[in-house]
């Protein structure tokens, strides 16, 4: 995640456009408007979502790497934090619309208006999907064993599709690969994995996903 403050502005602007990772810095907010997947912070322009930057005209947006994740209950996910008011978060978990984590569900207890002393806003979580409400926006928990805000390692995505073909016949593929990397790896329902150990560990994981991926595109993506 790179701060470049001598940035004028939107770095894409005038070049392809780049990736950029939750929390980002894209430059200065004079003179340009923060759309989907960008906030406005200290008057700099902050991503807030996994992307490519788009420049439209003054509007600086992150446009997603894939198509939307369908969140149901009981679904482990790997998040990043997007907004917050009072006592909620708002949470990208790659669907269509942000999940809500309330205080009452979060990581610990804090005064009326410390959710950002928690949680601040491009940090990465480990929640659950408690439940899907008819409008298709979710409510997160963090209540439960193993469910944290994500401290070290590094974030991948994979196209949800190809969750079964990672994991392998009763988890075989995956626990192979973690043998085989000596890495700490926890496989989201929404696509997203942590990895965490040695570098050259999470290089192999890196250009393991890359080439599964390639080999579903080469076949039309059937997983």
């Amino acid at each position: 995640m790179s701060d470049n403050n001598d940035a004028g502005g939107p770095r894409s602007q005038g070049r392809a456009s780049r990736l950029v990772a939750p929390g980002e810095d894209l430059g200065e907010s004079e003179g340009h408007a923060a759309g989907h997947g960008v906030l406005v912070m200290d008057g700099r322009l902050r991503a807030t979502k996994q992307g490519r930057v788009m420049t439209n005209e003054n509007t600086v947006s992150i446009e997603p790497l894939r198509t939307a994740y369908t969140p149901r209950p009981s679904d482990l996910v790997i998040g990043f934090v997007e907004g917050c008011t009072n006592n909620i978060w708002f949470i990208d978990i790659g669907a269509p619309f942000n999940a809500i984590l309330p205080m009452s569900l979060g990581p610990g207890k804090a005064a009326f208006g410390g959710t950002r002393s928690l949680m601040d806003i491009g940090e990465a979580v480990i929640c659950r999907v408690q439940e899907v409400e008819e409008t298709h926006s979710s409510v997160l928990t963090m209540k439960g064993m193993g469910l944290r805000k994500i401290r070290s390692g590094t974030i991948e995505e994979i196209d949800p599709h190809l969750l079964g073909r990672l994991k392998g016949k009763a988890g075989r593929s995956l626990r192979q690969l973690k043998e085989d990397t000596d890495c700490r790896i926890i496989v989201a329902d929404n696509g997203r994995l942590w990895i965490d150990g040695e570098i050259d560990g999470i290089v192999n994981v890196r250009n393991r996903l890359q080439t599964m991926s390639e080999e579903a595109k080469s076949i039309g993506g059937v997983a």
